[in-house]
Parts: structure tokens; sequence; C-alpha cells
């Protein structure tokens, strides 16, 4: 039966073509796909997940010969795509930005010390006298399609003009405050909320501008609770509450590119991979998937099932005793992802016994006997002819 005996349908054998090149094919996959992932944030990342369920259960009821479940998950996922397309334009938008700025960083940001002493104690009064407040720190992404109101001021960054901007009583204090390097560019602004409600729990709405503002871009948001007088920190899709100001001067430091951040913001790949390994395992999951769909799973191979006998027009007053041999050896051949995916058990070979009121008791099977839900070939069934027993059923009556 040549090959195919050797390949009896075992899933490890779509790994023998691996390789070191094929290794480093899937890391770079799997670098696109955490790329892209960081790049979604963190509303976009779990639809990104449920469009590539609703297309590999689309796949996966295709190749298991389920049309109509097929067709109806095809259509969901057309539409889903669209709606996705609809909804998170500006992330999408904003992936196409990063690649077109990619190779043309910004200057390395240096934040003055003294801007960072006179940020942080401006902040702890705020929160010493539970005023709440909200300030904005650009990253490399564009802001402008997200900020709402405000007034434009264009002001040196000073203790008592961000005092005097977040007061009670003047107009702009429920706004935030755009900063960019020693600057103070515009106040009393809107974000867009965030709804997840996970990170949120029960803080108010500066919170969730913040958070939104950062699950759509690299700013950094502080935020201080009017409530509470609590400093929390948003960022990268990420609302963190802490413990006061010191750890508020060292976020600073770490953002603004300050030769005195104990943690840089520039971290190495190795750091930014081993904080952010949720996502990690994510992209080389769908990685290695992808690769053994399209890559061992589109070359061809051979595959031997055994396959059953089905007796079909058995002459009237015969009965069938004996089938020899009850199985037979099928060889499929095609591509290994259609015939893997194939099920076994619909495999089945059937003998036209008409004839056999003429005598005929062997019978030859060709590949055009064998009925199976997969995309292969057949090219061998062995043994190539089967025999049958029968007996009259009158000589049971008579007896």
């Amino acid at each position: 039966m040549g090959e195919g005996v050797l390949l009896r349908a075992d899933p490890r054998a779509l790994l023998v073509d691996l390789h070191v090149i094929d290794l480093l094919d899937i890391l770079l996959v799997a670098g696109v796909v955490w790329a892209a992932l960081r790049w979604l944030r963190v509303r976009a990342r779990h639809v990104l997940f449920g469009l590539v369920v609703l297309g590999g259960s689309t796949i996966l009821a295709r190749q298991l010969g389920l049309q109509l479940t097929a067709w109806v998950l095809q259509g969901f996922f057309v539409l889903a795509v669209v709606v996705v397309v609809i909804v998170f334009q500006d992330d999408l938008r904003r992936i196409f930005e990063q690649i077109g700025r990619w190779g043309f960083r910004p200057p390395t940001r240096r934040a003055p010390p003294q801007l960072v002493e006179t940020l942080v104690r401006t902040v702890a009064q705020l929160a010493g006298a539970r005023r709440g407040a909200l300030l904005v720190f650009p990253g490399s992404d564009p802001l402008e399609r997200h900020l709402e109101g405000g007034v434009f001021l264009d002001a040196r960054v000073s203790e008592p003009l961000l005092l005097s901007l977040f007061d009670p009583h003047s107009p702009g204090h429920d706004g935030a405050v755009l900063l960019r390097g020693e600057g103070v560019l515009r106040f009393g602004i809107h974000l867009p909320l965030s709804t997840d409600r996970s990170q949120l729990g029960s803080v108010g709405t500066r919170h969730a501008a913040a958070l939104g503002l950062a699950e759509r871009s690299d700013a950094l948001c502080v935020v201080v609770s009017e409530e509470r007088g609590v400093i929390s920190v948003a960022h990268e899709g990420r609302l963190r509450q802490l413990a006061g100001p010191e750890p508020l001067a060292d976020e600073l430091r770490s953002f603004l590119g300050s030769r005195r951040s104990v943690a840089g913001r520039r971290q190495s790949p190795l750091r930014r991979l081993a904080s952010h390994w949720p996502e990690a395992a994510q992209a080389m999951g769908v990685a290695v998937v992808l690769w053994l769909v399209f890559v061992p799973g589109s070359t061809l191979t051979r595959v031997t099932r055994t396959a059953a006998i089905q007796v079909d027009n058995l002459p009237p007053g015969w009965v069938l005793e004996e089938v020899d041999p009850g199985e037979i050896e099928v060889t499929i051949s095609g591509r290994r992802r259609d015939v893997y995916l194939s099920a076994p058990d619909d495999l089945e070979v059937r003998v036209d016994a008409l004839l056999a009121q003429l005598g005929r008791r062997t019978f030859e099977i060709s590949a055009d006997q064998v009925h199976h839900s997969g995309r292969g070939d057949v090219i061998d069934v062995q043994p190539s002819t089967v025999k049958l027993s029968l007996r009259r059923e009158e000589a049971e009556t008579d007896s």
C-alpha cells in the first residue's frame, strides 16, 4: 500500500517538516500579531479574537462538510468585519499611522528635573485638598481626534497656574489639562469615556476619561480623585492607583524620558515581552495555528484509513451472511489540513450487489465506490475485491 500505510491520520505528522527557518517564520508572525494587539488596545483586542474564533469556526465547519453551518458563520463573519471596520476605524487608522511613522521616531524627550518636581508637588497638593484633577501627557500618537472642547492656552507650566486651572470655581476645572514639554497647551478638555467596568469599578468620570484616552492612544493620564484624594495613572489601556507622590515622580520620569528614571520608558524587547506575557502567549498561539494551517497544512500527503463495507441493492430473496473482508484499507491523497480535518467515521465503501442474482459473488472495488466527507482524492484501495456469501431465504423457510 506504499507510504500511505505509514501515515494513519496522526496529527504529529504536521510537525515533521519543522525546521529552524520555520521557527523564525513563526516568531516573526507572532511579533506582528503581538504588535497589532498592543496597538489595538483593550476593546479592539477582544473583538479581534472574536473574529479569529468566528473565522476558525467557519473554516472548521467547511472542512467537516457542515455546509449550512459554514454558510451561516461565513455570513456572520463578513458582517462582523464590516462592523469592526466602522466601529474601530480610529484604532485601524492608528495602526497605519504607526506603520507610516516606523523609522521616524520623535527625538527623545528630556524632562528637566524641576518640571517633574513641580508637577509632583502640584498633584500632591491637589490630592491633599481633595480637588479633582486630570492631566494628559501625549506620547507619539495623535490625540486631536480624541479631544473635544477646551480652551487653548499655550502657557509655561507652573504650580500656581495648575492650581488655578483646577480650582472648583474655574469654569474648566472638570475637564482635562493637556501638557507637552514645559507648556500647558489646553485646558477644560473632554476625553472619551471607557466602558471597562472591571478596571473602573466605582471610580468617577475622571478615571473613565483617563482610561478611555489610554485605551485609544499611548498618552499618560494622571488622575486625582476628588472624593478620596488618591492619585492614579492610566497608560496603555491600564488604570493603576499609586501609593503617593514618589511613585508618581517615577512614572513621570519614566514616561518623559528623564535619565534619572529607574525604569526608563524605552524598555528592552525582552522586558517588554515579559511585562506583557499574556499578549505574547496569545500572539504565539495565533502564529502557530496559522503556520500549521498554511505551511505544512498546504503540502500534499497520503493517509491510509480503514473503511467499512456497505452492501446495497441486495436482490430480493437473498440474505447476506458474510463479507470477506469486512473492512478494506483506503489511501487518500490531499492537503494535510483537508485530510486531517475530515471525519474518519464518515469513510465507507459501497458495494452494489444487484448482479448477485446472476451468480456473481466477487466484486471489484474502485475509487468511485468510496464515500468520504473530506476533500482528498482516493488513490488506492486494498484489497481491490470483496467476496459476498449469500443464501436464499426460501431454503431457510423450507427447512
